[in-house]
């Protein structure tokens, strides 16, 4: 009915976005969708790979490390093809801190994330020309 629009936002300079990511799943080969909260980073968008804040990680997650190539609907319906990446040392922590601010005042976001086993991976997903 709503052509999948339903619960999709753009970021501000506050609030996360939503967009709906389609990935490959590992095992089925099968397109797989999951909506994720979402900011813009110049041409890049970066999202946290979490599955609430337990510790297993997002089943979309292990699908974009066994085949990083991805497609996201963004609000409005816009469609883009990326490629998926984790961020590591000074950007994931440069990404971390904007993630912050779109947090409440990103108190929680800390205390959230000590409840894990290990660092919460941040994903930069890159822009790429469309390949399949």
């Amino acid at each position: 009915m709503t052509g999948g629009r339903l619960g999709l936002r753009r970021p501000t300079t506050t609030v996360y976005g939503m967009l709906r990511l389609r990935t490959i799943g590992r095992k089925s080969g099968r397109e797989r969708a999951v909506i994720v909260a979402y900011f813009e980073d110049g041409p890049n968008l970066v999202t946290m790979a979490m599955n609430g804040w337990d510790d297993a990680p997002p089943a979309w997650w292990l699908n974009l490390r066994a085949q990083p190539l991805a497609t996201v609907v963004l609000p409005g319906r816009a469609r883009r093809h990326v490629r998926a990446r984790e961020a590591e040392d000074v950007e994931r922590e440069r990404l971390w801190a904007v993630f912050r601010t779109l947090e409440n005042d990103g108190s929680d976001l800390d205390a959230l994330a000590a409840l894990r086993s290990r660092p919460t991976p941040v994903i930069v997903l890159e822009p790429v020309e469309a390949t399949r």
